[in-house]
C-alpha cells in the first residue's frame, strides 16, 4: 500500500429526487457516480467510494457517511470545497475528515436513523410535495402509534423485505419505531441495527393501512415472525424518506 494512503470520511447530504439512487448504475446519474468522479479528480486517478447503505432513486439523506481510500495531500477542509464544487446543487458534502485504517463506511456501522414523512392533509404545500407522501384520508393516529411500538426490539422482519435483498438473516433490533408530529408534518422516527430492503418503507405502508382503518394494529405482532412480503402492507413512496444519519 502507497504509504500516503488516507481513510477519507465524508459525511453527505442530498435531495434523490431526479437520482437513480446512492448506488453506482449503467445508466443514470447515482450520488455515488458523482462523488467519486469529483474525488477521482483530485486523486488523479479513479476512486472507489463505499457507502453506509444504498439509498433508493427518490430517497433523501441528511447524514449519508461514505469512505474512500486516496493519496492527495490536501487537508479534508480543502478537500470538501473542491468536492463539493464539482457536484451539483442537490448534493452536499457537509463533513470531511481523516478516519482510522480499518474505518469502513458500511462495515463500521453499528445503526442507522431514518425519518419517514407524511404529509396528511387535505391540501399539501407545494414545499414539502418532494419530501413527504400525501395521504389525505383521516387516519387513527393512537393505532398507528400503538402498531408502531410493536416494532420495536428485536424481530424477523421478513414481511418487510423486498425481494432482490442479499443478507444471511432477517433478523434486526429496532430501538425506536415512533410517530411524532412536527412542522405539520406526521413523521414516523425509525432506528436500528440495520434495515433490509424497502423494510422502512413497507413498514410505513404498513402503518399507514392501520391508520386508514385497513388493518387493526393488533394484528402487527403476527407480521413479526418472519412471514411473506405479500403478509404486509404496501411499500410507501421513496420521496417521503430520508436517511438521517448512520451510528459508528
Amino acid at each position: 500500500m502507497d504509504p500516503r494512503t488516507r481513510n477519507l470520511k465524508l459525511t453527505i447530504a442530498y435531495d434523490g429526487t431526479r437520482f437513480v439512487g446512492w448506488q453506482r448504475q449503467a445508466s443514470g446519474e447515482s450520488i455515488q457516480g458523482l462523488i467519486e468522479v469529483a474525488v477521482s479528480r483530485l486523486e488523479g486517478e479513479p476512486v472507489t467510494l463505499h457507502g453506509a447503505g444504498r439509498t433508493d432513486a427518490g430517497v433523501h439523506a441528511e447524514g449519508q457517511v461514505a469512505s474512500a481510500r486516496v493519496t492527495f495531500a490536501h487537508d479534508c477542509e480543502t478537500a470538501l470545497r473542491a468536492i463539493n464544487a464539482q457536484l451539483p446543487p442537490e448534493i452536499r458534502v457537509v463533513a470531511a475528515e481523516d478516519a482510522a485504517a480499518e474505518f469502513h463506511a458500511r462495515f463500521s456501522a453499528r445503526g442507522k436513523m431514518y425519518r419517514y414523512q407524511l404529509a396528511n392533509v387535505a391540501v399539501p404545500s407545494p414545499f414539502t410535495r418532494a419530501y413527504a407522501w400525501h395521504v389525505p384520508d383521516i387516519l387513527d393516529l393512537d393505532a398507528m402509534r400503538s402498531a408502531a411500538a410493536a416494532f420495536r426490539g428485536t424481530h424477523d422482519f421478513a414481511s418487510f423485505q423486498s425481494a432482490g435483498g442479499e443478507v444471511s438473516t432477517t433478523v434486526r433490533v429496532l430501538m425506536r419505531s415512533a410517530f411524532v408530529e412536527r412542522d405539520g408534518l406526521l413523521v414516523y422516527e425509525v432506528e436500528g441495527d440495520g434495515f433490509l430492503r424497502h423494510m422502512v418503507r413497507a413498514i410505513v405502508g404498513t402503518l399507514v393501512e392501520v391508520g386508514r382503518g385497513r388493518r387493526l394494529s393488533r394484528d402487527v405482532p403476527a407480521l413479526l415472525d418472519g412471514g411473506s412480503r405479500a403478509q404486509a402492507g404496501a411499500t410507501a413512496p421513496a420521496h417521503g424518506l430520508i436517511l438521517v444519519k448512520v451510528e459508528y
